[in-house]
Order: structure tokens, then C-alpha cells, then sequence
């Protein structure tokens, strides 16, 4: 399938390709190998979340704030 001919689709068949897509990325991710730099960066971030410096969002929240004042 062209790009073009995905542009051409109706949103509702674009999602649910998106969705086969990611169910598969999904299958995959834990055969997948992490570079040392990701690694690094996780790491990094996972120490400032432990100390207090930095703090985790609900995904879900912060999708339905986004566009609000």
C-alpha cells in the first residue's frame, strides 16, 4: 500500500490500521533491543522520578487536558 493510497482512506479504516500496527509492535517489543543511550536516558529519568525532581502523568489525563486552558 502506497502512501498515497493510505491518504486516500477513510479515518475510520486509518485507526483501525493504526491499531493492527501497534497490536503488532506490541508482539515485538520485548524482542526488541534498547540502545545503551535509551538506556541511559531511562535510567536517568526513572532516578529523578525515585528523588522527587520530576513527577509521572496519567496518560489518559493529560490526553484529555490537552486543548484545555
Amino acid at each position: 500500500m502506497t502512501t498515497e493510497e493510505i491518504k486516500r482512506l477513510p479515518t475510520e479504516e486509518k485507526f483501525l490500521i493504526m491499531e493492527m500496527i501497534w497490536d503488532d509492535l506490541r508482539e515485538h517489543f520485548e524482542q526488541a533491543e534498547i540502545s545503551e543511550e535509551h538506556k541511559t536516558l531511562l535510567e536517568s529519568r526513572r532516578r529523578r522520578v525515585e528523588s522527587g525532581e520530576s513527577r509521572l502523568f496519567d496518560w489518559d489525563k493529560v490526553k484529555s487536558s490537552i486543548g484545555r486552558p
